[in-house]
């Protein structure tokens, strides 16, 4: 299934009816939401352009919320939920979606996990059935559980300890900056953690995070809402709703001291830089403000921090990050999160001279403000960001899951533009003096084996 660092496209509007009014065309996502007596939600949006169908199921639980000793338990799990089920052995829900065209995957997030199916309209009442089946039991067998421990495994090998930068900027940058456990831990486990799990933790966990209650479904497509609801009532109506572990409080104050760390890459060719600090909270006022100035800083290569640090100081070869970044975006978490920039860097520019002209950029905005052309262009750009990402059905339908899921309303969506709009330059002004400041920042330096082997008999030498 999709990695769980892959970095989520937008998630946010749809490309669906337009409502003209005298300030302006609106894009308007319909909402339709229903929750059967068990306790799940169902949120349909009709779009009958094409005879397709986009699913998916959303149920809440996600890395921050895995038993503590068990990193990555939340992800090899969502790996055990494609190893079928007594009903439908390992390959009928592959068989069934593929095999008339469609497309299937999973993924885990810090707050979330989701399932997401996509397939022509005739083959929304099997998916639904195979998610039914899923979602009552699964096939606990030993087998099974060791094929995906290996699995994973493999995944973290590839993607970590064979890969040059190894996500420090995920990893490492959430360890030092939070101080609980649930939101500092790897998500994607450590090899003891994973081959401690037993086929009693799988049973527990399904038992307790994967009933109808702890779920959302959401379906768009070439159906009308009426009768996905039916649908839906049909396969999952039966199942009954268990009790779901009460969570711990995930949230956190603003960092006051700064924290950094340096080490060392053996597979990294040049160094690299990542800062992050604590951002808005879901709900907070600030968080749209948060999402215009990510963009405003490097959301492409108009951005300040690509324009000031690769074209102008020349110090940096690349720039990537954003708020929540790289598990998602700003709108699709429910617990802490991060503002995140990732820098590979020049080697005759130290981590200190790009840290340095980072804040040189922070400082413009926090002293100057953004001038109302360059805001109108990246709020245009944000915007238009959204509407693109959402054209799939597949994308619009998680989207819908997802934000029922973690704000309880699927119809936020359709705020997002406005809350986008209405941020002002004295917003961006506020946030930057808030948040991005030096006693909330982390900073780790990163520096390729062999550079720094080349800088220790020279330091040796000027001692001598």
């Amino acid at each position: 299934m999709t990695a769980i660092f892959k970095f989520a496209a937008g998630a946010a509007l749809a490309l669906c009816a337009v409502t003209a009014q005298a300030a302006g065309d609106i894009w308007k996502l319909p909402v339709k939401t229903h929750t059967l007596e068990n306790g799940l939600t169902v949120v349909v949006s009709e779009d009958h352009t094409s005879p397709t169908v986009g699913v998916s199921v959303v149920y809440k639980i996600g890395m921050r919320r895995e038993p503590q000793g068990r990193t990555g338990f939340a992800h090899l799990f969502e790996h055990m939920m494609f190893q079928g089920t007594p009903t439908a052995p390992k390959g009928v829900f592959d068989q069934v979606v593929q095999g008339g065209g469609g497309v299937l995957n999973g993924s885990t997030r810090a707050d979330y996990t989701n399932y997401i199916e996509s397939a022509p309209v005739s083959a929304l009442e099997p998916i639904l059935w195979l998610e039914a089946d899923r979602m009552k039991t699964l096939d606990f067998s030993p087998q099974n559980l060791k094929n995906q421990q290996d699995v994973v495994k493999e995944e973290i090998r590839v993607n970590v300890k064979n890969q040059p930068y190894g996500l420090f900027f995920w990893t490492d940058i959430a360890r030092l900056a939070f101080s609980k456990w649930e939101n500092a831990h790897d998500g994607y486990g450590s090899f003891e953690d994973l081959e401690s799990a037993n086929l009693g933790d799988v049973a527990a966990f399904h038992r307790d995070y994967y009933g109808p209650n702890n779920a959302v479904i959401g379906i768009v497509g070439d159906i009308k809402a009426d009768q996905a609801f039916a649908l839906v009532e049909k396969y999952f109506g039966a199942l009954p709703a268990r009790p779901v572990p009460k969570g711990t409080d995930p949230s956190e104050p603003l960092n006051t001291a700064e924290k950094r760390e340096s080490q060392t890459d053996a597979l990294a060719q040049v160094p690299a830089v990542a800062l992050a600090w604590k951002a808005p909270a879901q709900r907070s006022p600030d968080q749209a403000a948060m999402a215009v100035l990510s963009h405003l800083l490097m959301g492409d290569s108009a951005s300040r921090l690509y324009q000031g640090l690769v074209k102008g100081r020349q110090v940096a070869v690349a720039v990537q990050g954003g708020y929540n970044w790289p598990l998602g975006n700003a709108w699709d978490f429910s617990g802490p999160a991060l503002l995140t920039v990732l820098i590979l860097h020049r080697p005759d520019a130290s981590a200190e001279a790009v840290v340095t002209a980072i804040d040189e950029e922070l400082q413009k905005i926090l002293k100057e403000g953004v001038d109302a052309e360059t805001l109108a262009r990246v709020k245009t750009r944000l915007r238009a960001n959204y509407v693109s990402g959402m054209e799939p059905f597949l994308s619009r339908a998680d989207a819908l899951a997802k934000a029922q899921a973690l704000w309880g309303d699927a119809g936020m969506l359709n705020q997002i533009p406005g809350w986008i709009g209405a941020v002002t330059s004295a917003d961006l002004q506020r946030v930057v003096g808030t948040y991005l400041t030096k006693q909330n920042r982390v900073v780790i330096d990163r520096v390729p084996a062999a550079m720094a082997a080349a800088k220790q008999p020279a330091a040796a030498a000027k001692k001598e």
